[in-house]
Parts: structure tokens; sequence; C-alpha cells
């Protein structure tokens, strides 16, 4: 029976995060590759402009200092009196100039911006006397601000001190930064918004991609049948580019696959239909097996031994029954064959059926937890009873004598109808939980026919329809020897039989499990829900 998608319907957005996040790294990459290369210009730009008005400086710097040392120099006729330098001709507002003597500093000061003569101060004085005459420029900071500055032997024994205010130099290279700062970060934003769009653009076709990846994850594929129609738009699938040709690859994968799924939904329909049309023709030669041997039984005089073949027969040909029933109802159930709707009382159902176990197995402490109002649904009373059945016959089946098995039915909040089965035996090995529903799965690996299995002979009661006939004066026995662990033998079906039938109403079944405690929980939907 084939399961509808979940997802149909829901009008959910299905862009995947991750290819929200590969855009967005996407975006950062050139974003930050941006950063790097403005930085780097900048920082290129900022040094060959240093270098450049550092040049250009160093070039006046040597100018006023020429200026500076040709009109201090002495007079004609005047070897002791000196002109101030900074009276030189051509001199620039901030020039400043000042003559070393030995120790001594004179004729110190700097043209202020109304071209007045500037006095210098004492600290001043001491970065002058810290110069060494003949070097390269050096930068200083002084009272009235940085200066490049320069100190020149002259050949009448003193030493001429020029500078030139880096006011100008500071100023350039500030309007670069911001010049460089504003630009880059207008670059960026332009960058970052077309960027943005042309990625996005690039990177639609992966949204199909990931929308319909998304899609088939969420299909029910492991049985039923699958209509494996979603695929990847032809504007998305073009092998002619990168994405494009992922989402044509991904399309020939969707095509194979739907193809194998084509082919295993028929092969389960030929094995349905082989089992069910199997189980139908077996019926009723194993009908006429257990006729013939009752008859038999009743009929003919054997030896004990023959007596005890003829008791395997007819159990086994009891237990082929049972398993062809089994195997019917599931094909019906798979084939989504319509219910018997009824009113169907759980909490009488429940009595009912822990009555017959009852009788079955005496050796079991049976319970029942039933609420206080009877808990009624919609459903098919013939299956609903199979379900209990086939759960209360699990626990019989798996316990030791003397477990105690509690059946409850109760209604939940949501209305809602909950029976449970809970057994304090040894549990279910935790291998096996995954699988308890499968059909055919056993905990047994060995999956031994229980009448070549090692078992204890006990006694069960001759049908009493009947009296013993006689043959020869002797009285048949109305007993008959048979293996235990036939009477007990499982076939894996009971469990799968519930999940099927449970799922036909809508509901749900599941276990859980561990030593001293086994539980089984029905629930099925509401009356207003079911109907």
């Amino acid at each position: 029976m084939a399961t509808p998608a979940r997802d149909s319907g829901t009008g959910r957005d299905w862009r995947s995060p991750s290819t929200w996040h590969l855009r967005t790294r996407l975006v950062l990459l050139a974003m930050a590759l941006l950063v790097a290369i403005c930085g780097a210009v900048g920082l290129v730009s900022y040094a060959s402009m240093d270098l450049f008005l550092t040049k250009q400086l160093d070039s006046q710097l040597d100018q006023a200092s020429e200026r500076a040392r040709e009109f201090g120099r002495p007079g004609p006729g005047n070897g002791e009196g000196r002109r101030d330098p900074l009276e030189a001709r051509g001199q620039a507002v901030g020039t400043l100039n000042a003559r070393i003597l030995g120790d001594a500093v004179t004729s110190a000061g700097f043209l202020a911006d109304d071209a007045t003569r500037k006095a210098l101060s004492a600290d001043d004085a001491g970065v002058l006397l810290a110069l060494t005459p003949g070097a390269l420029p050096v930068d200083r900071t002084l009272s009235s601000g940085a200066y490049r500055l320069v100190a020149a032997q002259t050949p009448y024994g003193d030493v001429i001190v020029t500078g030139l205010p880096l006011k100008d130099k500071q100023n350039t290279l500030a309007s670069l930064v911001w010049t460089m700062v504003l630009v880059s970060a207008g670059g960026l934003v332009v960058i970052g918004l077309a960027g943005t769009a042309l990625i996005r653009r690039t990177m639609k076709p992966l949204e199909h991609l990931s929308e319909v990846a998304t899609k088939v994850s969420r299909l029910p594929l492991d049985a039923g049948e699958v209509a494996l129609a979603v695929r990847v738009p032809e504007a998305a699938a073009n092998p002619g580019t990168e994405v494009g040709s992922v989402g044509y690859a991904l399309n020939q994968m969707l095509d194979n696959v739907s193809s194998a799924l084509e082919a295993r939904q028929q092969s389960e329909m030929k094995v349905r239909q082989f089992v069910a049309d199997a189980s139908h023709e077996l019926r009723t030669p194993l009908t006429a097996i257990r006729g013939y041997t009752e008859l038999m039984r009743m009929t003919e005089h054997f030896t004990p031994d023959g007596q005890k073949s003829l008791a395997r027969v007819q159990s086994q040909s009891e237990r082929m029954t049972t398993l062809v029933e089994d195997l019917l109802l599931l094909a019906r159930l798979d084939e989504g064959q319509p219910l018997k709707f009824s009113d169907v009382d759980l909490s009488q159902l429940a009595i009912e059926t822990v009555s017959d176990e009852k009788v079955m197995a005496p050796d079991r402490l049976w319970q029942l937890e039933l609420a206080e109002e009877p808990v009624v649904v919609r459903g098919d009373a013939a299956q609903l009873h199979q379900v209990l059945a086939n759960l209360l016959s699990n626990a019989r089946k798996h316990t030791k004598p003397g477990t105690t098995v509690t059946t409850g039915v109760k209604c939940a909040d949501d209305g809602s109808a909950v029976v449970t089965v809970t057994d304090n035996g040894t549990g279910i090995a935790p291998e096996f939980v995954d699988r308890v529903f499968r059909r055919f799965a056993r905990a047994d690996a060995s999956r031994r026919n229980p009448v070549t299995a090692a078992a204890p002979v006990v006694a069960v009661p001759a049908p009493e329809p009947a009296p013993a006939r006689v043959r020869g004066g002797a009285a048949a026995p109305l007993t008959s020897p048979v293996p235990a662990a036939t009477a007990e033998g499982t076939s894996g079906l009971g469990l799968s039989i519930v999940q099927a039938i449970v799922e036909a109403h809508g509901g749900t079944v599941a276990v859980t499990s561990r030593p001293g405690r086994t539980q089984f929980t029905v629930r099925l939907p509401a009356p207003s829900a079911a109907g």
C-alpha cells in the first residue's frame, strides 16, 4: 500500500541553509580579497607618496640651507659680525634657522605665518645641539611643531641649522589616507552589493538542486509504491555549466532510481500476488489434511509411535494453516482492502482476550488495568481482536511461567485510545528491538524447526465432539503426545500483523524493553479522527 509523501502541500521554503551559507561565504571571500587589494594599494600609495614628499621637502631644505649659509657668512672687513640667516631672501614662511657656535645656539628662530620672526625655546635649542653636521636630514618635534632639520658646517667655524615644517607633508598624507579609505569603503559597498546579486544569480541553480534533493530525502522510499516525479528544472540542468552539470547528473541519477523503484514495486506486487495465490490455494489441501488426520485418529488404532506421528502431522498442519492465514491477512492489508468499521469497545475486547489467554497459560499472572469508562474507537473488531491476541500471545510465548502480564486500556489527553501490554520478563535483546516488527523476524537466528528441536513431550487433549472409537477391542487414548516446542513455535509474523493492522487504522505501535520490563504500546485515533 503506497504511503503519501509527508511534505506535500506544506508550502515550506526549500532553500537550503547550506546554499545560503555558501553564498555568504563567497561574498565575504570576495570582500576580503577586495579589502586585501585595497590595503595593499593603500600601503604602496602611502609609501610612494611619503617618499615623493620627503624627497621634495629635502630638495627645498637643501636650497633653504644653501641660502642661509650664503647669507650668514661674514661680510668683507667684518670678520666678527654675522647676519641672521633667517633674514636671507627667499626663505618661506615656517622656515627655521639657527647658528651654532661651539656649544651655544645663536640667532635661532622661525618665520611665523605672519612672516614675523619667532624665537625657539630652550628645549628646542637642546634638540638643535644634538644634530650632527653633515648628516642626512631628520624629523624632529619642536615646540612649534614637527620639522625636517639639517645641520651644515660652514667654512667659518659655525654650524647653520635649517628646518622646514612637516605640516604640509602630513596634511597631504592624511588627505591621501582618507581618500583611500573612502574610495575603498565605497568600492566594498558596491562590490558587496554587485557580488551578492551576481553570486545569488549564479547560485540559483544550486537552490533548485537543494530543493529537489530535500524533497527526495523526505519521500518514503523504503516500501510501497513511490512516485518519484520530482526533477531539477531544465534551466538548472544544463550540462554546459559547472552547476548545470551537477543538476543534469542528479536528474540522471533520479531517473535511474525511479526505474529501480518501479522494478522493485513490480517485483513486490508479483511476490505479494504469489503469496496471496499460494496461501489461498494451500487452504484447501491443509483443510483436507486436518480432516483426514482427525478422521484417522478417531477411526483407526495406532501404536504409541503411530499416535505420536499422527499428532505431529495434525499439529504441523494446524501451524501451517495459521501461517497461511497470517500471510493472507498481510496480503489483504498490503493491497489496502477496506476495513469493516464499527464502534469497538477496547475495554471489553481486552477482558475477552485476556480471559482466553488465562485458559491457555494459567501459569502466568494476567492482570487488567482499565479506565473507569469504556474506551470506544472506530475500527474493525475482528482485526483489533487479533492485535490484542497477537500481543498477549507474544508475551506468553516469550516469557517464563510466573511472569506477570498486564494489559492496560485508557484514553489519552488528545482523545486517542492507548492499549499497552506489559510484562516483567527478561526483555528483548537491544539489537533486536529495532527489527521486532519486521516480517519473519525472530530473536532466534537459527530459525530451527520446532518439530526437529529437542523438546519435552506434553499431553494435548484430543477433540471432544466425537467419542473415541474402538478397534480390536482397544479404546483409542484421549490424549496425543505433542512436542512443547511445536505448541509454542512462532512464524515471526505476529508483530508484523499487529503493525499492519494498527497502521491501517491510522494508529501507531511501539515497543520499549529492558530487563524486567517490556511494553508494547498501541495508539489508535479518536473516533472522530478515525471516522
